[in-house]
């Protein structure tokens, strides 16, 4: 075995199901007798040599949580040439083989940088916007969606009571997967997202009125944050439909909670794989799932691959939205 010593850190916004992965990277990894340096707060941590040695009893009870026990921020240092010399300069201190980054596209784009300085990266996509474009599935979305399904589920009790319309921003900047899935999953009038353009007379106050002929006297429109149109949206629903509109903005509940079994599943067996290919001197990959398997994919690859959403679903959605 070529590989002694790894780093684990957890980089950009954190994701349900960040911990599970850290709890299955540890323990596979000291059965195989891998040494673990957990990195806190991402890249920053591994400029500023704020890395610990893990233990088994160090991932104990941290399945069911949260957020991420390495804790996590956006490391403006490492996008710098000294920035990244400190930080390679520690992973060779410490004789760390390879560094594992759980994180979003950014935090994958980072791994380049160490990369280009011989120390080796696996990457595994902890994103809640599932925008990793080469894997079909990220930890966290499922949680994402579960989470703003069960908060617009109690929104639409009280828009029923009182006739109604609720339009619930939930988050996504650049991508609209969470408002897609959420939407079908809670029956939406509409759903609006960065990816597909909209009308607003036709693909809002039509249908609301469509419905209203049809018995329906309250209505769920879902946003994506990205649109940054939330507000405006619901005055001109009141203002044109006369319907008393609301609006509520989900934010961060979205990235918090405990993990869904989903997540938990799928970030056990992407940290036992990340475990699995250093242990075979593979590395340098971001780990994937497509057509529900594990595989890998080389980074540089992996980051010239393109979004693709699925607009076939959206159209679905559109056409069930009644």
């Amino acid at each position: 075995m070529n590989f002694k010593t790894v780093a684990v850190l957890t980089s950009g916004g954190d994701a349900p199901g960040m911990n599970a992965a850290v709890r299955s990277i540890v323990r596979l990894a000291i059965t195989k007798g891998i040494r673990v340096l957990g990195v806190r707060r991402g890249y920053s941590g591994l400029i500023n040599k704020d890395i610990f040695e893990m233990s088994i009893r160090t991932v104990s009870e941290i399945i069911e949580r949260g957020g991420t026990i390495l804790y996590t921020t956006r490391s403006p240092e490492f996008h710098t040439d000294k920035g990244v010399q400190k930080a390679i300069k520690n992973c060779r201190e410490l004789n760390i083989d390879a560094v594992i980054v759980l994180g979003g596209e950014g935090s994958i784009n980072g791994t380049k940088k160490l990369i280009e300085n011989n120390i080796n990266c696996i990457c595994i996509p902890c994103t809640i916007d599932n925008d990793v474009a080469c894997s079909e599935n990220s930890i966290g979305f499922d949680t994402a969606v579960n989470t703003a399904m069960s908060m617009i589920d109690k929104i639409r009790d009280t828009a029923q009571a009182h006739d109604r319309c609720s339009v619930v921003e939930v988050m996504g900047k650049k991508c609209g997967n969470i408002a897609l899935q959420t939407g079908i999953a809670v029956g939406a009038t509409a759903i609006l997202i960065p990816e597909y353009s909209f009308d607003f007379n036709r693909d809002i106050v039509e249908k609301i009125d469509f419905t209203q002929k049809m018995g329906k006297k309250h209505f769920i429109i879902i946003v994506a944050e990205g649109l940054k149109i939330t507000s405006q949206i619901t005055a001109k629903i009141t203002e044109k439909t006369g319907i008393e509109s609301r609006a509520t903005i989900l934010g961060y509940v979205q990235r918090g909670g405990s993990p869904t079994a989903a997540d938990r599943v799928l970030a056990s067996k992407m940290g036992c794989y990340a475990v699995e290919l250093i242990e075979n001197n593979i590395y340098n990959k971001v780990i994937a799932i497509k057509n529900n398997k594990i595989i890998n994919i080389n980074i540089s690859e992996a980051l010239n691959y393109k979004s693709h959403f699925d607009i076939d679903t959206y159209k679905k959605a559109l056409e069930i939205s009644i």
